[in-house]
């Protein structure tokens, strides 16, 4: 993994490597720029030293990522500023939040810096077989993630089908009743036609057939029978 090349500072941060300078072995530059940035007040909103300061959190990744981290390394990459800090022996230490921790990084210890050594490179036959730490929890947290999207996802998919199976279910219920109320238009002819058969057996006046009770009360039908019906187009057509 390449080393991080160091980038234009702040006074404040000149001063620190100065300090740093002045002792007989100097911390890597990385460790160095991560305590730079953690130390740094005015962006504890997005990393700071947590409440007993034996450990740094990363608040804000995606601001971290963006804002601070290309202020002193030449990249914005989140996952590959985690693996750096895996291979000096940096350990996440809750899966809640971005929390990380060293014996030899603490608030107000930075002569420790120099304590902490860079982990020695896998063999070639390791790296085939095996992922260093933070390659691992990255994955985890990728996966956490992915899960989480996919959970909501499944829960807005079942609303939208209960939605749709509503919906459905309605309109069977409006499909069913028009079938009926074609049967009912069907029987109706079927009685309309059966009547035409008929008509030569109504008694006459004058050449005219008269109009007996019976057939008064089935035009009244009729006429209901049509209301009614009407009524239901108009509301499938809604």
């Amino acid at each position: 993994m390449e080393v991080l090349e160091e980038v234009q500072m702040s006074d404040h941060d000149k001063s620190l490597l100065d300090y740093v300078v002045m002792r007989k072995s100097s911390p890597s530059p990385f460790l160095l720029k991560t305590y730079m940035l953690v130390e740094n007040p005015a962006t504890d909103d997005i990393v700071s030293w947590n409440s007993d300061g034996s450990a740094f959190v990363v608040w804000q990744p995606a601001e971290f990522a963006r804002d601070l981290l290309p202020t002193l390394f030449k990249h914005s990459n989140f996952s590959s500023f985690v693996r750096q800090l895996n291979t000096y022996g940096f350990r996440k230490v809750t899966t809640s939040r971005w929390e990380f921790s060293n014996d030899k990084f603490k608030k107000g210890k930075r002569d420790l810096l120099c304590d902490i050594h860079r982990r020695k490179a896998w063999t070639n036959n390791n790296n085939n077989n095996k992922k260093d730490l933070e390659e691992d929890q990255s994955s985890t947290s990728n996966s956490s993630s992915q899960y989480i999207n996919l959970v909501d996802e499944n829960k807005r998919l079942k609303m939208e089908n209960g939605v749709l199976n509503s919906e459905l279910s309605l309109m069977k219920n409006k499909c069913k009743e028009l079938i009926d109320i074609v049967s009912i238009f069907a029987k109706s002819n079927s009685e309309k036609n059966e009547e035409k058969k008929k008509k030569d057996e109504r008694p006459m006046l004058f050449g005219v057939r008269l109009e007996v009770q019976e057939e008064m009360e089935r035009k009244r039908k009729r006429i209901e029978l049509n209301k009614i019906a009407n009524i239901f187009i108009s509301q499938l057509c809604k």
